[in-house]
């Protein structure tokens, strides 16, 4: 059975308004423990209109020289947001991310309503536990075998 997005992607989200400060970006990003903000819409806050990462404000402001207390969060963040479905297979969800060349995928509903995110670092939790899974099965079987023949 495929795994689906909502059954493993982060829901507690955190969130940034455009006019947010870099500066506060950061500090956002440091109390909840995430490289990435989800921008919402200033009005609509439940509304994605664009995701501002660790790296963003590093190459766009630090790296420039920028004053992160003036450049606000809609000054650099990616406004072509790729969406992902709540619904969508995790297996889709790869191949979405590596055509995009994307590390995190945003999750909306049908009606655009931000839902959650799923990291590239989930795909691989969640994949590893899957490999887990299937070599746990491997060598039980193996053993089965064993114990047959004896």
């Amino acid at each position: 059975m495929p795994t689906r997005l909502k059954d493993f992607a982060t829901v507690s989200l955190a969130v940034a308004e455009p006019e947010t400060t870099a500066l506060v970006a950061a500090q956002l990003m440091r109390k909840h423990h995430v490289g990435a903000l989800i921008v919402v819409d200033a009005l609509e806050k439940s509304h994605p209109v664009g995701i501002v990462t660790d790296r963003d404000l590093v190459l766009a402001l630090m790296a420039e020289g920028l004053d992160p207390e003036i450049f606000t969060v809609g000054d650099i963040m990616s406004v072509e947001l790729v969406l992902a479905s709540p619904d969508m297979d995790a297996m889709d969800a790869v191949r979405l991310m590596r055509t995009n060349r994307l590390r995190r995928l945003v999750i909306a509903d049908d009606a655009g309503q931000l839902v959650g995110i799923v990291t590239l670092e989930d795909i691989l939790e969640l994949l590893t536990r899957e490999l887990a899974d299937l070599a746990a099965g491997v060598i039980g079987a193996r053993d089965r075998e064993f114990e047959q023949r004896v």
